[in-house]
């Protein structure tokens, strides 16, 4: 199940049913999410041509960012090393180290052989030994995990920024007026896309108008691992996780998918210190987890 499944998109709600004539939508798959996307006023002949092209990027993500075939990503954490790394693959490894300064190190995608011992239940010690960003080198001409046997994970990038390559192949078909949800939302345009998020019981829930902007939901309980059920978010460092629920948006669906999931992590003043690093994003839901080790609530100068 996908770990975004509490975030429900209401998109059809409250506006008047011209506003609303002969809409086009269009569901696939990729990096283990459902997508849909949801256009209005464009032309049959234009829906199918970005149709078309839209499932040409999501087979393009696939084959950077999978886990589970062949890939950019599975070769590099096969190898140690990538030569000639695709732009996407330079632009994911810049976002993260960006993510990664601004959040203190919450965001860390060396946690991928972390997360593998966890799915099985298996002795953490030698995989924590292998979590480090600084042992990630990268340039145009090559990528390069320092430590034998490290790996990487984007499944806290990928989805976001699948999102935002849609848009900007929407754009090269001149269509104005769309939403995309790849696990993220995307809203291109100007029309306000009405969009309910909701933490892992649906008890607590804000509704947003979302105008050409992203938004990303992160629950660490939404999907569950190992045989003991532990959250699917793991703290680099060994702590637990703080957030049942964090909501982010931003200007790009990836930036506010990395963000929503690093902040599941992170103290209230610390979350809004990353906030201060990375202007423009906002917090939209914040949901303290259960057994979170603090009191009270995200500071109201951090959130929407």
């Amino acid at each position: 199940m996908n770990r975004r499944r509490f975030l429900l998109v209401t998109a059809c709600a409250a506006l008047p049913a011209r506003a609303w004539a002969a809409p086009q939508e269009w569901r696939g798959r990729a990096m283990g999410a459902d997508v849909t996307l949801r256009l209005r006023g464009a032309s049959p002949t234009q829906a199918r041509s970005f149709f078309g092209e839209a499932a040409r990027v999501l087979a393009h993500v696939e084959s950077l960012f999978s886990l589970h075939r062949d890939s950019d990503l599975t070769r590099l954490n096969r190898d140690g090393r990538l030569r000639f790394p695709a732009p996407g693959m330079i632009e994911l490894l810049t976002l993260s180290g960006r993510l990664h300064e601004a959040t203190g190190g919450a965001f860390d995608p060396t946690v991928q052989p972390l997360w593998v011992v966890r799915a099985r239940g298996e002795d953490e010690t030698t995989a924590r030994t292998l979590v480090g960003w600084d042992a990630v080198r990268w340039s145009r001409t090559e990528v390069r995990l320092t430590r034998p046997g490290m790996a990487l994970t984007f499944n806290g990038l990928a989805q976001g920024w699948a999102a935002d390559r849609l848009a900007g192949a929407a754009v090269r078909h001149d269509l104005t007026d769309l939403l995309i949800d790849t696990g993220e939302i995307r809203a291109l345009g100007t029309r306000r896309w009405p969009v309910t998020l909701a933490d892992t019981a649906g008890a607590a829930y804000r509704r947003i108008r979302l105008c050409d902007r992203a938004v990303a939901t992160s629950s660490p309980a939404g999907t569950l691992i190992g045989p003991r059920g532990l959250p699917h978010i793991l703290a680099p460092g060994g702590g637990g996780v703080l957030w049942d629920t964090i909501s982010v948006s931003a200007a790009t669906a990836a930036m506010a998918d990395g963000l929503s999931t690093a902040l599941c992590l992170m103290q209230p003043d610390a979350a809004c210190g990353a906030l201060r690093r990375l202007p423009g994003c906002r917090i939209e839901l914040a949901v303290p987890a259960q057994d979170a080790e603090f009191s009270g609530k995200m500071p109201a100068t951090c959130h929407a």
